[in-house]
């Protein structure tokens, strides 16, 4: 186990580069098994949610090698079609190896991965759209089996709740490619790691139509070939990086997503008085002015992205004035709220809206990260206030950010990755 320690104050300046994206990574690996060729990988984030996904792959009989930094070779000539509980439990992204083994065996039997700490995801539509291509589907001891032997093109509605699934839509991409006919996704998600996975397929072979629209068109082909990809820049951390130059920058340089990824996005940055800039690649965030409060609501592509709302949640706690910061996607997405309160944010849940009067400073403490996108927001809170701060239960910041803390420290930050021993043992957790 290991803890980060912060201490907060310092300005930030100089370049950074930002990852590839995971949520991009994990689907393209599984397409993978979609062609018994060998498939190569590049600018693949080395996080631990990829290299588990990589073990899945092996058990699963493909071959899987990391060769130089952000590239690996994947083969699946002998594929079994059994994902099981003890692989899938530890990440929730391993469903998306439903659709593919589907698409290349006709039958797949994946466990359910169970609970997640932001609130309940449902696999209702993954199923939806399987049956509406003609697959049996049962769910038997906490297992999705799938008998699809005999599926054909059809159309499918995505449309959920809380808007368009993105890894439903990937997951009936994947099996559609390779059945026989035409097969129609209404509803599809819209999101870029989507058009990342669907532009993938196309350069091994698939006939899809409408990518980057909400409906999909894939006319089923006999076998996909091999190739190369390269997955896209990580928006989520890219918004990361913006949010934090914006709470503590002096200056900063971002080699990452284009404007078109994170429209959203920009439009609360500039609403709160920060405008960067982009050109030829990358963004210049210059020192922030005052900031002004914002209300946000989170929404699927392109509106605001739920995976940004606790960073945003961190910049608003110190932003002079009263912001609304409401969650649509995962209602329960506010674990932050009481480790942001620790460090002296003025914050109020009403429903699914968090109430934030900015603060003039932040004082650091010991926190307690609850998942990915969480730990973020404690690093950036981490970052603005005044003295040091333990930030426990990193683990799950390593699930999707490479490398967060060195890219911080090349930047100016005072952060350092410690043994958890190394906390001072009354600000630990309790045993």
């Amino acid at each position: 186990m290991e803890v980060l320690r912060v201490d907060g104050g310092r300005r930030l300046a100089g370049r950074v580069r930002i990852s590839g994206a995971k949520n991009a990574a994990l689907p393209a690996f599984a397409a993978a098994l979609l062609t018994e060729e060998e498939v190569v990988l590049h600018n693949v984030p080395d996080l631990s949610d990829v290299r588990y996904m990589a073990r899945i792959l092996g058990h699963l009989g493909a071959e899987v090698e990391e060769g130089e930094p952000g590239t690996w070779r994947i083969r699946g000539a002998e594929l079994r079609h059994e994902a099981p509980y003890e692989l899938v439990r530890k990440m929730r992204a391993s469903i998306c190896l439903l659709g593919s083994l589907v698409g290349r065996l006709g039958r797949a039997r994946v466990s359910l991965p169970g609970g997640c700490v932001i609130g309940p995801r449902p696999v209702d539509l993954h199923i939806k759209g399987l049956r509406k291509l003609g697959c049996e589907v049962t769910v038997t001891g906490g297992y999705l089996e799938v008998e699809g032997s005999a599926r054909r093109g059809g159309s499918a509605f995505l449309g959920g709740r809380q808007g368009s699934t993105v890894t439903g839509t990937a997951n009936l991409l994947m099996a559609a490619v390779l059945t026989p006919g035409s097969t129609r996704i209404e509803s599809a998600a819209c999101e870029p790691e989507i058009d990342d996975l669907a532009r993938m397929l196309v350069g091994m072979g698939a006939r899809i139509e409408g990518i980057g629209s909400p409906t999909l068109r894939v006319e089923g082909v006999g076998r996909l070939s091999g190739g190369e990809h390269t997955i896209l820049p990580d928006r989520v951390e890219t918004g990361t990086f913006l949010l934090a130059a914006a709470l503590v920058g002096d200056g900063v340089e971002i080699e990452g997503s284009p404007p078109e990824h994170l429209s959203a996005v920009l439009d609360k940055l500039e609403e709160a008085g920060i405008r960067p800039a982009y050109e030829g690649g990358r963004w210049w965030v210059p020192a922030s002015p005052e900031l002004r409060p914002v209300d946000v609501i989170t929404m699927p592509h392109p509106g605001f992205p739920t995976d940004l709302q606790a960073q945003m949640t961190a910049l608003m706690a110190v932003t002079p004035g009263i912001s609304v910061i409401t969650e649509r996607i995962y209602p329960n997405r506010f674990m932050h709220i009481p480790e942001l309160q620790r460090m002296g944010a003025d914050l109020a849940l009403e429903g699914a809206s968090c109430i934030v009067k900015g603060v003039p400073s932040l004082s650091g403490a010991p926190v307690m990260a609850s998942d990915l996108r969480a730990s973020a927001a404690l690093v950036l809170a981490a970052l603005r206030a005044d003295g040091e701060s333990w930030i426990q239960r990193i683990y799950h910041l390593d699930r999707g950010y490479e490398g967060l803390d060195t890219k911080l420290r090349l930047l100016g930050a005072s952060i350092e990755r410690l043994p958890a021993e190394a906390m001072p043992r009354e600000l630990g957790e309790e045993e």
